[in-house]
């Protein structure tokens, strides 16, 4: 193709509005599965085993060094451990725990620095605990970020503009939430990627007077106010349609 274009509801812009902006908007995304093994014991009788919990609980609290000491304070970079299992009873060390980590960052260089750093803190705190073997690291799912050519950026605003109002075009900063629409542009097709406003006026308007935030857009109450997100995102789709096909 010669150009993609992609449109998503948005939970912190108000219904009736579109925008984006050029450059990066959102980020890449690695999924990596991280297991350490270690040798199974009596929890009364450390001193026989290698606990892989302390092994796998003191990589959690080193991996943010990476980001805090490695990567420049200018540069978006993130590492979450959102899941960590291991054990089975009170007083059994189990030989292995097995980490979920999600990864999100901008640049390809920063992006490659911290899946390099992970491994090697990983291998490092498994040496430390003399561990028989070295863990396990799988990245199962990635993503590149998301990168808006400003030229279409500006053709597509422009006139969003002209058919929304100046008022409902929005300018929605770059977030570390990532979307595989990315692989086109990965892929070498300019593309530009809107987020059209979902949430309720009167909300909007509350939030901003310190009332609560809306749910975000992955929350079981997420509920995007209908009729006017669906029909700016309907006008704003087909005007973008025409400026780039005309």
């Amino acid at each position: 193709p010669d150009m993609a274009l992609a449109f998503h509801d948005h939970d912190t812009t108000p219904a009736g509005t579109a925008g984006t902006i050029p450059g990066y908007l959102a980020a890449a995304a690695d999924s990596v599965d991280l297991t350490f093994f270690c040798r199974g014991g009596h929890g009364a009788y450390p001193q026989d085993a290698v606990d892989p919990i302390l092994m796998a609980a003191r990589f959690v609290v080193a991996v943010q060094s990476i980001v805090s000491r490695e990567i420049s304070p200018f540069d978006q970079a993130v590492i979450t451990v959102g899941s960590f299992h291991g054990g089975l009873k009170h007083n059994i060390i189990s030989d292995e725990v097995k980490l979920q980590i999600t990864v999100r960052s901008y640049k390809p260089e920063v992006r490659e620095k911290l899946l390099a750093g992970i491994e090697r803190i990983a291998k490092a705190e498994a040496a430390a605990a003399r561990a028989p073997r070295e863990p396990e690291m799988k990245i199962i799912e990635g993503t590149p970020a998301t990168y808006n050519d400003p030229a279409l950026t500006a053709r597509v605003m422009t006139a969003l503009g002209a058919a929304l109002a100046p008022e409902n075009l929005t300018h929605p900063p770059a977030e570390m939430g990532s979307e595989d629409f990315s692989e086109f542009v990965n892929a070498g097709v300019p593309g530009v990627y809107l987020q059209v406003g979902a949430v309720n006026r009167e909300k909007y308007a509350a939030w901003k007077k310190g009332g609560a935030q809306p749910p975000s857009t992955h929350s079981p109450l997420f509920a995007p106010d209908t009729v006017p997100t669906l029909k700016t995102a309907i006008l704003a789709e087909t005007v973008a349609a025409l400026e780039l096909l005309k």
